[in-house]
């Protein structure tokens, strides 16, 4: 069951979840796909509510995104099992189908194709508005060298992308 919510009363859950993490899901047709992201802000943009997300150029969920421009993010509201943060941070979606190798449990969505995920019940659905490609010039050097270590020759930074927050709810057992 949902709980529809809106979405700035809760905005002060995902800082907090951040340090631990929270879960970007996409769907392409069949597929599945949920990432542990631990970058990411909710606020308002051309008078919109918004959720950024980051995303690394050499993620499978950048496929995905892509491909159909929606996205949910599912953050703790609670306990959670750290082993799913771990696991979903770790492991890729071209190798692994997550959800099934956890157990997790989806949750149709309201307004787009890519569901919530139950065991993170606090949900927001989003429908890509904009992206932008990191601008690599300004980055300071020692954030590069700490975030974005060259390796097989090339940097691996990240997109961001701008998600209009369609639905918010929070799921309840």
């Amino acid at each position: 069951m949902k709980k529809t919510i809106q979405p700035f009363d809760y905005a002060g859950e995902f800082p907090k979840s951040m340090k631990r993490g929270i879960l970007l899901t996409t769907k392409c047709g069949d597929q599945v796909n949920t990432m542990t992201i631990g970058w990411g802000t909710i606020g308002i943009e051309w008078g919109r509510p918004i959720f950024i997300a980051y995303v690394r150029d050499s993620r499978y969920t950048k496929e995905l995104l892509e491909k159909t421009g929606e996205f949910t993010v599912s953050a703790p509201y609670g306990e959670v099992d750290p082993h799913i943060l771990g696991f979903c941070g770790t492991k890729s979606g071209r190798d692994v189908d997550k959800i099934q190798a956890l157990g997790l449990h989806l949750e149709p969505p309201v307004a787009i194709s890519a569901p919530g995920i139950r065991e993170l019940p606090l949900t927001l659905e989003c429908k890509v508005i904009y992206k932008q490609k990191q601008e690599v010039g300004p980055i300071p050097q020692e954030i590069q060298e700490r975030y974005y270590p060259v390796q097989d020759g090339a940097q691996d930074f990240h997109l961001a992308y701008y998600g209009e927050i369609v639905a918010s709810y929070l799921i309840e057992p």
